[in-house]
């Protein structure tokens, strides 16, 4: 089974919370605070294993959760840190955040790795907030919240050459005499439902990979049939062999089917368009095939396009074809990025805070640097709760809340706490 995209959920790891404790030793009256941090929760992390060709396991297993952060002990003792959640990734895998549509990582290469989530810093415990005028803290700090998201995984095979053509061309054909690749091959369309790779070996040293790439038609840019589950496949690839019925056999005419297919590359890509392209006249085997075949040359010659009589049912012509292939891809200079597939960042000072009013009339306060201060304080403590009043207060929410027309006894809400505002 060929699974090309996927959806998951991720969670990174809460921090551990830090420890309020103190000294009670024999011999030392006034033991000062002796609670330890709590350790970093762990990343989520995704990793290239070349092993793997598919994103099936991931119709099985769609939710990852990374282990949290060890809490602080007493006598000073740090919580240990968790380790990093790995998945493992097909080669070819791109990354996107579901909520923005953000790429967040394209991964290619064996033993790749992209941290797609980070755990939480682990709490501070008591000891670490002693000062000149605070001797003896009770206050520690929570852990915070590691990060979760959704993602969408897609897969764009990893070819060097890709087959193109309208279905029952002999695209699978020329795939299963080439290389060792074994699809399967009958005389109807839509044979081929999942692109096939096959590796091509000419000679020691000279080898690439083929994509049979299933049948494009017309208006596949448009994701008619499953155009664009097929067209993605090809982005990769740097040489496009294009694969024509020269028999004529199936009433279409091959020079039509030409035009139509790259009409179709062009709508999608024009960078994909303007990739190398040889011309496999297909079925030279059958008598019907050399009329169309001298007008496919003299047509292709304005076209400045190499043809290769082939025929896939006895082998003839293929070696010729793959070596040709092969020098192309030597010779093959990588394109340069697009001004306008690059994604430009400004970078803009995020507000410290947003007030809005929910519909039932609580003002709730939302910004990344507040509701992280919320989810570390431990509230159940006078301490906590003081500091994070003087938080509130040297952040400049009061001051804003009272600017929105805010009333004593109105609800303030932030993350998942409420709280009763008095003046």
């Amino acid at each position: 089974m060929f699974i090309d995209r996927a959806k998951i959920t991720v969670k990174a790891g809460d921090g551990g919370h830090g420890m309020s404790s103190f000294r009670r030793e024999k011999f030392v009256p006034k033991g000062g605070p002796s609670g330890g941090d709590g350790g970093r929760g762990g990343d989520i992390v995704l990793v290239v294993d070349s092993n793997i060709n598919t994103l099936v396991d991931f119709r099985y297993k769609r939710k990852f959760a990374a282990d949290n952060g060890v809490n602080g002990q007493t006598k000073n003792m740090h919580g240990r840190n968790a380790n990093s959640l790995v998945i493992k990734v097909p080669p070819g895998t791109i990354v996107k955040d579901e909520l923005t549509g953000d790429l967040l990582a394209d991964l290619t290469a064996e033993g790749q790795e992209a941290v797609i989530a980070h755990g939480g810093r682990g709490g501070r415990g008591n000891a670490r907030f002693v000062n000149s005028v605070h001797r003896a803290p009770t206050f520690a700090e929570q852990g915070e919240p590691g990060e979760d998201r959704s993602l969408l995984l897609e897969l764009k095979l990893l070819a060097d050459v890709g087959l193109v053509g309208y279905p029952s061309v002999g695209k699978s054909s020329i795939i299963s005499k080439v290389s060792a690749a074994k699809p399967e091959i009958a005389a109807y369309h839509f044979t081929t439902l999942s692109p096939v790779l096959g590796v091509v070996s000419l000679a020691e040293g000279k080898s690439f990979v083929l994509a049979d790439i299933p049948g494009l038609i017309e208006g596949a840019h448009e994701g008619v049939g499953l155009g664009h589950d097929f067209l993605r496949h090809i982005e990769r690839t740097r040489i496009i062999i294009h694969v024509l019925d020269v028999s004529g056999l199936e009433g279409r005419d091959p020079l039509e089917d030409y035009h139509k297919i790259n009409n179709e590359l062009t709508l999608y890509s024009e960078r994909l368009a303007k990739r190398p392209q040889i011309i496999a006249a297909n079925k030279m085997d059958l008598p019907e095939a050399q009329e169309n075949y001298n007008r496919i040359v003299e047509f292709m010659e304005k076209e400045k396009r190499e043809v290769y009589p082939v025929s896939a049912a006895t082998g003839e012509g293929l070696e010729k074809l793959m070596w040709r292939t092969m020098q192309l891809l030597e010779e093959y200079v990588e394109e340069p990025e697009q001004e306008a597939e690059k994604k430009i960042y400004e970078a803009k000072p995020e507000p410290e805070f947003m007030i809005s009013r929910d519909d039932d009339g609580a003002f709730v306060v939302k910004g990344k640097e507040i509701e992280k201060v919320v989810a570390m304080i431990n509230f159940d403590n006078d301490e906590g709760t003081r500091r994070f009043q003087a938080i509130w207060r040297r952040m400049g929410i009061e001051e804003a809340l009272k600017e929105r027309g805010i009333q004593e006894g109105d609800t303030v809400r932030i993350r998942h706490m409420e709280f009763e505002f008095k003046l």
